[in-house]
């Protein structure tokens, strides 16, 4: 499954269904672009798990929404409910057991 970088309009539908990792990044934050690297590796590993990328420069009433004010800020989220989020870098490993712990 591709990456999908969404948007204010269709960010309910995108969360609706299963486990979705949401990714909240700036094309010009550093530890995003870091970050970025691991959730393709772990997409490329992890079918199962939709990521959805959030640039908050654009969807800046989802950042309001969601009180994002820091980056990356990642959301975990199960059939459109956010059960569990995590601040900052992390690694692919760190990421594939932290969506194993909210399964």
């Amino acid at each position: 499954m591709e990456i999908i970088h969404g948007s204010e309009d269709n960010f309910d539908n995108l969360i609706n269904d299963g486990f979705v990792l949401v990714d909240f990044y700036a094309d010009w934050c550093g530890p995003c672009r870091m970050l970025a690297t691991q959730l393709e590796a772990l997409n490329n590993e992890r079918c199962e798990t939709k990521i959805v990328k959030i640039n908050v420069d654009d969807s800046q009433g989802l950042a309001k929404k969601y009180g994002i004010m820091s980056i990356p800020a990642l959301m975990l989220f199960k059939d459109g409910k956010l059960i569990d989020n995590k601040l900052g870098y992390m690694s692919k490993e760190l990421i594939a057991n932290w969506i194993e712990e909210n399964k």
